[in-house]
Parts: structure tokens; C-alpha cells; sequence
């Protein structure tokens, strides 16, 4: 067997009772046990340097003798031959984090594999207009089943002719999209206004709170402004979608907070078209569909180190959509792969986390002014009767169970505003944003999934492929 790990989040780092598992996989609980007791053999014989550190490492935990569980990852780790992340960044946690001293122990069994995503159905078949003018320009379609060929773009970048072909198809894909809005949730949106994506599981890591403060701030930004001002303002049309888990109440009220915000901002006649904001009801693969064409700018906003890898940041880069990001996850080897300069990136660092943490126990954090604007005009009432003070509550004080902003929303809040701010401006240079975008799909090849099970059957499964005849 060989391991692929998908997350180094906790709860998904599962520990299954051991009477649990012994009443219901008795012989898989023997099993267990004697891999459990063979690899406490192995440790003595060959590093008896971490026979101190038995206790965390072993498969079983006794740590707590009236709940003694099995460490799922550990079975994993120590029963396979091979065990690999799923982007650079994240099989780097795992070899210096989560499983260093397992790393110690066997450094060959360790590998990464970049995840990828189909370009059949998350190009060709999603956005047939942009797949025409593609294979227009390369002259050839075997992009499809090649997609390193996308590099050939490049050279055409600056083209006005392939950039105003390239415009109208990005143009039709917001239609569309302005289309469906419209049929499921009754807000008319404006396909002329910068169309901005989140959609992904809701979750604190995934910081849609982060997204949605900043919005909050943009409008407080607008009210302020007068009339003269307000014709400076890039018009945004922001959209968030995704599920929040049955329990996860806080995922729940991070929904809820979008939809007031959207109630009182679409309803404002100061603001008008200049922002709008949508929650996507029944976000799913169909919807994706629709969505990941039509978006200008996608959010991957992650607390460094917390996402795996991520796959529709590469469905939105593939689709020539900018991406604003932290280097999180396949992020990181995004930004390589389509050029700095073609991706919005802001906040702290994977390696700086765990100091800003520390740094934010011993009450050394000093929120921005905007921030702090922004979590006032909550607690003001002004989005009705909802009480948000448990979401709130999860950004303030230094320490303690669901306090302390652990997912750095405040510390990263204005580097992201600013990263924003650059966003409007290279907006407004129409012919800037769209090389952009052309590049953003030039640079995409690395994620096909084509190139990734391929390394999987050669570096992993070692099986040769069996050609149809």
C-alpha cells in the first residue's frame, strides 16, 4: 500500500477508538496490534535515539488509559511503502512538521505529487469559447491531452487581436453566469463589474470571514465617499459559495453574515452597481461550472500552511481567472508556474505562523484601524438582529479555545486590503488585465491531472501504461 495524505488539519488526522475497533474489525484490530508491536521492535534495533518519543509515535496511544484510540495516520505512515503530500508546500510540512521523525527514519519512503485537474471538462468542456480561440492560436487541439502546450500562448500575449477574442469569451462566460445568478437568487448583477469568486467548503482556514470583512469595508469605504470619488471605484461584484458542514456552527454563521451584508449592500441606493454581493445557494461541481469560467478574480486565501493543496485555484488559473492568494498550498507553484507578477499574493508566510501565534499569546498583536472599523460596524446592528458576537468573539482576546484568531484574519487584514488595491488598478488597464489572463492559462500546463498520475504510476504505483491499440 502507499499513503496519500490530503490534509495536515487535526481533525481530519482521525483516532478511531480502540474498543470501538476491536468490537466491530476484531482481526483488523490484531492486525494492528502487531504492526503496532513490530514497528516498537524496528525503533529499538535501528533508532534507539526516538525510543523516547515511543509514545507519540506508536500506532496505538495509551496516553490516556480510559480512552486509549489508534492513530489512523500512523497505520498509514508506518504500514506503507510510500507516503507523499500533494503540493510542494504541503509534502514539505509533512516531512518537517506533522511526521519529521518518521522522516528521520525513512527519508526514501517520503515523496510529493502535485495534484492536478482534468482539462477536458475544466476547460474544453466548461468554456467551449475560450477552448476555440486556444486552439485557434496554438493551431492545433492536442492542448487537450497536452496541456504543457499552453506555454505556446505566451508568445501572443500582447496581440490585441487574440486579447480582444480573448475579452468577448471571458465576456460571455459572465453572461452566462450574470444569467444563473439572476434565476436563482433574483440579484441582477452588472457583467461589466469585476466579478469576484470564493468557492470552496466553508471553513475558518478557508477565511471566507477574511473575504467577507473586506468587503464590509469597501462598502463603509463607498459610503464615505461623494459622488465625484465614487466614479473612480472599479465596480466588483463579489460572490461567495460553498457548504458548511451539518455542525460547524461557526461555518454556518460565516454564511449567514454574507447574506446580511449582501441584504444591506444590494439594497443601497448610494451604492448601486459599484458592489454587489452574492452567496451562490447549492454550490456544487455544475455550478463550478459556471462559475469558474466566468470569474475574473478567485480567492485562495488560506492561513498559510493549512491547505493541502487546493485544486479549483488551478481550474480558475486555467480559465485565465487572476488569482489573489496566500503561498499556501499548490498556490505557491501557481505563482511559479504563470509569473509573480501574475498573481495578487499577500499575507504571512507557512514558516511565520507559528511565531505570529506565539507573538499573538503574549498579547503583542496591535489590530489595523480598519480592521477594527470593520468588526464595530457589526457589532452596531446595522445588519439586523443576528447576534455575531461568537464569530467576532473567535478575533479577539490572545489565547483560548475558539479566541485568539488563530487563523491570523486580523493580522493578514491589511496586506490583503492592499493586495485589493492593486487588484482595482490593474483592473482599470483593460489590456494589462487581460495579458494577465492569458498568462495566467499559458502557465497553467503543470496541473494537468495527466502529469500527475503519471508520476503516480511511475514514482509510486510502478505500472506501465497500457496503450489502446
Amino acid at each position: 500500500m502507499a499513503y496519500t495524505n490530503h490534509t495536515v488539519l487535526p481533525e481530519a488526522l482521525e483516532k478511531w477508538p480502540q474498543s470501538v475497533m476491536a468490537k466491530l474489525l476484531p482481526r483488523h484490530m490484531e492486525i494492528i496490534a502487531e504492526i503496532d508491536k513490530q514497528f516498537q521492535a524496528l525503533l529499538h534495533t535501528k533508532r534507539p535515539d526516538l525510543e523516547r518519543k515511543l509514545g507519540s509515535l506508536r500506532i496505538i496511544d495509551y496516553s490516556n488509559p480510559q480512552k486509549v484510540v489508534i492513530r489512523m495516520a500512523h497505520v498509514c505512515v508506518i504500514a506503507s511503502h510510500t507516503v507523499n503530500g500533494v503540493a510542494e508546500l504541503h509534502s514539505n510540512i509533512l516531512k518537517e512538521g506533522i511526521f519529521a521523525d518518521f522522516y528521520s527514519l525513512w527519508p526514501s519512503k517520503f515523496q510529493n505529487k502535485t495534484n492536478g485537474i482534468t482539462p477536458r471538462r475544466w476547460l474544453r468542456f466548461c468554456s467551449p469559447e475560450l477552448s476555440t480561440i486556444i486552439t485557434k492560436w496554438l493551431q492545433t487541439d492536442e492542448w487537450v491531452v497536452n496541456l504543457s502546450l499552453l506555454a505556446g500562448l505566451r508568445q501572443f500575449a500582447d496581440d490585441k487581436q487574440l486579447q480582444s477574442e480573448w475579452t468577448a469569451a471571458k465576456h460571455a462566460n459572465k453572461v452566462r453566469l450574470a444569467d444563473y445568478i439572476l434565476k436563482v437568487t433574483g440579484i441582477k448583477v452588472d457583467p461589466a463589474s469585476l466579478f469576484d469568486i470564493q468557492i470552496k467548503r466553508i471553513h475558518e482556514y478557508k477565511r471566507q470571514f477574511l473575504n467577507i470583512l473586506s468587503v464590509i469595508y469597501r462598502y463603509i469605504t463607498i459610503k464615505k465617499m461623494n459622488p465625484e470619488q465614487r466614479k473612480a471605484v472599479v465596480p466588483r461584484t463579489v460572490m461567495i459559495g460553498g457548504k458548511a458542514f451539518a455542525t460547524y456552527a461557526q461555518a454556518k454563521r460565516i454564511v449567514k453574515l454574507v447574506t446580511d451584508v449582501g441584504a444591506l449592500v444590494n439594497n443601497d441606493p448610494d451604492v448601486g452597481s459599484l458592489l454587489k454581493v452574492v452567496f451562490i445557494p447549492n454550490y456544487n461541481v455544475t455550478v463550478a461550472e459556471l462559475a469558474i469560467p466566468g470569474s475574473e478574480l478567485s480567492q485562495h486565501i488560506s492561513t498559510a500552511g493549512m491547505e493541502a493543496s487546493g485544486t479549483s485555484n488551478m481550474k480558475f488559473a486555467l480559465n485565465g481567472c487572476l488569482i489573489i492568494g496566500t503561498l499556501d498550498g499548490a498556490n505557491v507553484e501557481i505563482r511559479e508556474e504563470i509569473g509573480e507578477d501574475n498573481f495578487f499574493l499577500f499575507g504571512a508566510r507557512a514558516d511565520e505562523i507559528s511565531r505570529l501565534r506565539k507573538e499573538r499569546e503574549q498579547g503583542h498583536f496591535v489590530p489595523d484601524p480598519c480592521f477594527q472599523e470593520t468588526k464595530d460596524f457589526i457589532k452596531s446592528g446595522i445588519l439586523g438582529e443576528y447576534d455575531y458576537l461568537p464569530l467576532l468573539d473567535s478575533l479577539e482576546g490572545n489565547s483560548g479555545f475558539g479566541r485568539g484568531d488563530y487563523f491570523l484574519v486580523g493580522y493578514d487584514f491589511p496586506s490583503y486590503l492592499e493586495a485589493q488595491a492593486e487588484v482595482d488598478k490593474a483592473y482599470k488597464d483593460k489590456a494589462r488585465w487581460t495579458k494577465m489572463s492569458i498568462l495566467s492559462t499559458a502557465g497553467s500546463g503543470k496541473f494537468s491531472s495527466d502529469r500527475t498520475i503519471q508520476q503516480y504510476a511511475n514514482d509510486i504505483w510502478h505500472i506501465q501504461e497500457c496503450r489502446v491499440p
